[in-house]
């Protein structure tokens, strides 16, 4: 049976890609910062009749529990086929450019940068020996340099700067890790999931959590031909070709 652990995965879109990785076969291991909370949506899915899933507590901004979840996962697998980095925080409000502190910087790029850098690097040798390793880095239209260079578009109006900085410094380490494991099997990918109606946007959005799910599972599923080294907004640009990074 295949694996996959999925951080910040005991709710919103993270707790639909267990689901739906869980429904495709995979063995899935659900990252929680509170286990409690990761026990609790473990049971939910196993309510619906999904069994192959197992609560791991994984805080992604302590090494030490990251290093402990590697040994968790490790001491029930020697083989990891799919990490999908999910976890993520918006850094609250107000934000804006001139106002937002070092400390929201600072918190919001301990959780969308080194979390996800931390947890990666910790997880590789997990991953390197299945056959199709793959890696999907959730990330945001929002964090796309060319539509927000745009300054005078209504359409974009709406800034969260230190949000937006942090997811477009992990499109950049996406970039440059599928640079560096090329030539591999893997495939390494960031993915837009939409704007989806879970508490992270006040449940306001036009996407549900399983379409975004859906979105975010599909480069985890990926083939052996499929991309790698890119950027995919399906909600926004259905072509892959004109999703500007």
């Amino acid at each position: 049976m295949k694996s996959a652990l999925v951080t910040g995965a005991n709710k919103g879109i993270g707790l639909e890609v267990a689901k739906q990785l869980a429904q495709q076969g995979f063995y899935v291991y659900l990252g929680s910062r509170s286990l409690a909370s990761g026990e609790a949506a473990a049971q939910q899915l196993r309510a619906a009749g999904l069994t192959a899933v197992e609560a791991v507590q994984l805080d992604v901004t302590n090494p030490k529990s990251i290093q402990a979840a590697r040994a968790a996962v490790g001491a029930k697998t020697p083989v990891l086929d799919v990490l999908v980095n999910n976890a993520g925080i918006s850094g609250g409000q107000p934000q804006g450019a001139l106002q937002a502190t070092p400390e929201q910087f600072r918190a919001v790029f301990e959780t969308n940068v080194f979390g996800v850098a931390g947890v990666t690097q910790a997880f590789l040798d997990l991953l390197q020996p299945a056959p199709q390793p793959r890696i999907v880095n959730v990330s945001t239209a929002m964090a796309s340099l060319s539509l927000y260079a745009d300054l005078d578009n209504s359409n974009f109006a709406f800034r969260v700067p230190v949000y937006q900085a942090s997811k477009a410094a992990l499109n950049m380490y996406t970039l440059n890790l599928a640079h560096e494991l090329r030539g591999t099997p893997f495939k390494v990918n960031a993915v837009c999931p939409g704007y989806t109606q879970t508490d992270f946007t006040d449940h306001q959005g036009t996407s549900t959590p399983a379409e975004a799910g859906a979105r975010i599972v599909k480069y985890a599923l990926l083939g052996p031909d499929g991309p790698t080294g890119q950027y995919f907004s399906e909600e926004y640009f259905p072509a892959p070709a004109t999703c500007p990074w």
